[in-house]
């Protein structure tokens, strides 16, 4: 299994909130709270590390993803 690392090449994430989380789990939208999302459309920057990936695989439908 692959360990995901947090290389020195790597910036970061940009996570853009692409939908609505109206009719999400309680859950997801708790989610979106700790990645820092509030608002439809807004923009935020995280660092590259599995715990902030593990938190996008569990709400991807949610969000546009690019590294930095």
């Amino acid at each position: 299994m692959a360990r995901l690392t947090n290389r020195p090449t790597d910036k970061g994430l940009s996570i853009t909130l692409k939908r609505s989380p109206i009719g999400t789990p309680s859950t997801h939208r708790l989610v979106l709270r700790g990645l820092g999302l509030r608002k439809c459309g807004q923009t935020v920057v995280r660092p590259n590390t599995s715990q902030v990936q593990g938190m996008i695989h569990k709400i991807f439908y949610l969000l546009e993803v690019k590294p930095l």
